[in-house]
């Protein structure tokens, strides 16, 4: 069993829809109700019901707003009657304002109702843009699982469909005559100019990853596109930007090579070996070599046969629930021995929605590591 990018059943527009929610028609109703009552109870006490009517006329505005056409056009006919009937025993010599009120009323319910149209279709073109980003993120990242002679990894990858809060997670498995190289990085800052500088770290690691002997030769690429966009990020007045990444080289034996650029550690699955795997402090994040004295260095550590390694950004690890609490990724991975690696991404997944109380905020991209048998008789779905 694979994991898909939409777990929990989410759709492919990419989950739950964030912002304010529609009106509900009781709510609508409620108030025209409400405030109708309110009014003329107010002018009962006053004795001024008739001039306590045209108020009304504000709440197709305030509907409009929120609510759909439908919903404004019936505010619009109600606040429309209601003004009529409370003008209706108006005296001869106040006819002529009494008719110029309920014109009045007609013209601003009617711009009410055109105000709600427009704002229905500005928000449905914002959806489709929002959709599409995302969409274009999942195009240009390849669905799990991921296969190279050494591994199969599953794993989850959940784009926020925000424009100012859309990240730059990416992620990629790829075979090369040195070794399975696996990528995982996360562009600093958000929205469009995220995913443009993530898609060009993306293109420069499946180049180098088969081209580049060592693993230090593959992140000095890595930097280099990192510096060419914010160079041309500069030069269109954009902001430069750093990415956090991992980088790491499997080969047939069970040591395997890292560089950890200021990203998320790995963490392994593996009974008494539970826990971050590397030991040594992260190297400065992509873009930002130049503030190191140190350059970046391999660091080693054990994968072996039957072992799982949990990779992801800090779209899991800085998830809040609403009192504020990151999500205890290291406590959580304790009780996730058992289960399978296919279905490991799902359950992480699903219990990072309920730490949250629904969709994380910020984009998820998770991967499971496991090693092939060799022969593939005995891989792991």
């Amino acid at each position: 069993m694979s994991a898909s990018r939409e777990p929990g059943g989410a759709s492919a527009a990419g989950g739950e829809r964030r912002g304010a929610p529609p009106l509900r028609w009781w709510v609508v109703l409620f108030w025209l109700v409400a405030v109708t009552v309110l009014l003329a109870v107010i002018g009962v006490f006053l004795d001024r019901e008739t001039r306590l009517a045209p108020f009304l006329v504000v709440l197709p505005a305030l509907i409009a707003g929120r609510g759909d056409v439908r919903q404004t056009a019936v505010a619009s006919t109600w606040v429309t009657v209601m003004i009529a009937a409370a003008l209706f025993d108006t005296a001869d010599d106040t006819i002529g304002a009494a008719t110029a009120t309920v014109v009045f009323a007609l013209v601003f319910n009617g711009l009410s109702v055109a105000r709600a149209a427009q704002r229905v279709r500005s928000d449905r073109e914002i959806a489709r843009l929002r959709s599409a980003a995302a969409a274009l993120q999942r195009q240009l990242l390849r669905p799990f699982p991921l296969m190279t002679d050494q591994l199969i990894v599953h794993g989850v990858y959940q784009p926020v469909e925000e424009d100012s809060r859309v990240g730059g997670d990416v992620y990629e498995v790829v075979s090369s005559p040195y070794g399975s190289r696996v990528f995982i990085a996360d562009v600093q800052g958000k929205g469009l100019p995220a995913i443009s500088a993530a898609f060009s770290v993306l293109s420069a690691f499946r180049e180098a990853a088969v081209a580049e002997p060592t693993l230090t030769a593959v992140v000095d690429a890595l930097e280099d596109a990192v510096l060419r966009h914010n160079s041309f990020a500069a030069q269109a007045g954009e902001s430069e930007r750093f990415v956090t990444a991992l980088v790491l080289g499997v080969g047939a034996d069970t040591e395997v090579q890292a560089i950890n650029c200021g990203h998320v550690a790995p963490l392994m699955l593996h009974g008494d070996r539970d826990g971050p795997v590397l030991k040594e402090e992260p190297c400065v994040p992509l873009g930002l070599d130049a503030l190191s004295p140190q350059p970046r260095t391999v660091e080693w550590f054990a994968f072996p046969q039957g072992s799982t390694l949990l990779l992801c950004t800090d779209g899991v690890t800085e998830a809040r629930d609403p009192s504020g609490d990151f999500y205890p990724l290291e406590e959580r991975a304790a009780a996730w021995d058992d289960v399978r690696p296919g279905d490991l991404p799902t359950t992480v997944y699903r219990d990072l929605r309920r730490h949250a109380r629904g969709t994380p905020g910020d984009d998820t991209a998770l991967m499971v590591l496991r090693r092939r048998s060799g022969t593939g008789a005995t891989d792991e779905p």
